[in-house]
């Protein structure tokens, strides 16, 4: 039986990656530090399945990691253990620093070690098109120059920079994936979709940053997963594969959307209404990027359109209120990322 190790396993795109997984019939270690992002609703599905271990760990803790990696002998490390709010690494750039460059260091060390007694050892390292920075025309393609305009996105350029001197330098079986923005169940309400449906389930207003129009590429969430699994099976050592839709909306339209899914399923009070609130610093106008790569050399494509995910995403968290339990309300509610 394969053994898969996922890092950020209790939050967003690493619980419903381990939900994937365990289906496919994979062994699944889940490390995770349990930040203010971490929820153990996500995991509640399979936590007493016996192929399924959780084990509390910072990434930064090298030897832990090693002594885990030892353990458990995993075929594959899927490194989803990040600080990914723009908005937050604007307050606070401190914490992107510490957990998405010197957490990653800290993993590429681990597997360095562990790696010369198991060459068989992958390691996916998951980052974002936000490291290509503002793409007005066109699509950005896996050689195109970095570009990042917010901490976050500068600390998920580094951490792909240092994962690519060690498959350089040190021959590991790495690989680096930059998706799109993805939505689904179990993702913090911190972000724009689950804030909003958050907002229109307790009769709040809905904030939109500016006037709307930050284009955005999106997909769900489990089609990216998908891809994830597509790439441990079929990827090439040392590859970037761009993971996308290329469907683009604007924050306006999704909004719309949402709305529209909402009113008929749910009864909507008036205070739920578009409020367009102060802009965030270096906000960029659009993200877009070119996942033919994948399609052609990996044979993937996403299976789920726009308004068929959103209506999954907004139906999960109807049906699941009680996520918002294990999250502080002031995480939830408080506006970040307005400082200059």
């Amino acid at each position: 039986m394969k053994k898969i190790l996922v890092t950020g396993g209790l939050g967003f795109i690493g619980s419903n990656l381990i939900k994937i997984l365990l289906k496919k019939k994979y062994y699944v270690v889940n490390i995770d530090k349990i930040s203010y992002a971490s929820n153990f609703y996500n995991t509640r599905e399979f936590q007493k399945n016996k192929k399924y271990k959780f084990i509390k760990c910072d990434i930064n803790n090298q030897k832990k990691l090693l002594s885990t990696f030892k353990k458990y002998k995993p075929n594959c490390i899927f490194n989803l253990a990040a600080e990914t709010h723009v908005d937050r690494s604007i307050d606070g750039p401190e914490p992107f620093i510490k957990n998405n460059i010197y957490g990653t260091f800290s993993i590429l060390e681990a597997v360095r070690k562990y790696s010369k007694t198991n060459k068989s050892l992958k390691l996916i390292h998951i980052s974002t098109d936000e490291v290509y920075g503002d793409v007005l025309v066109g699509r950005s393609k896996e050689n195109h120059a970095y570009k990042p305009s917010s901490p976050y996105a500068a600390s998920k350029a580094s951490s792909d920079h240092l994962v690519l001197s060690y498959i350089r330098t040190y021959g590991l079986n790495a690989i680096i994936t930059n998706c799109s923005n993805n939505y689904g169940p179990r993702q913090h309400p911190e972000k724009l979709i689950p804030k909003l449906i958050y907002n229109i389930l307790h009769n709040k207003f809905l904030p939109i940053y500016g006037k709307g129009k930050n284009s955005r590429e999106w997909i769900y969430v489990d089609d990216h997963c998908e891809a994830l699994v597509k790439i441990f099976i079929k990827g090439k050592k040392g590859e970037f594969y761009n993971i996308g839709s290329n469907k683009n909306l604007n924050n306006l339209e999704v909004t719309k959307h949402l709305l529209s899914i909402a009113k008929r399923n749910f009864k909507i009070n008036k205070k739920v209404k578009i409020k367009f609130v102060k802009d965030r610093p270096g906000h960029d106008l659009r993200y877009a990027i070119n996942s033919s790569k994948i399609k052609n050399n990996l044979k993937w494509i996403p299976k789920t359109t726009f308004k068929e995910g959103l209506y999954k995403t907004f139906l999960w968290y109807m049906n699941n209120q009680n996520y918002y339990k294990n999250i502080s309300k002031k995480n939830i509610i408080k506006r970040l990322g307005i400082k200059n």
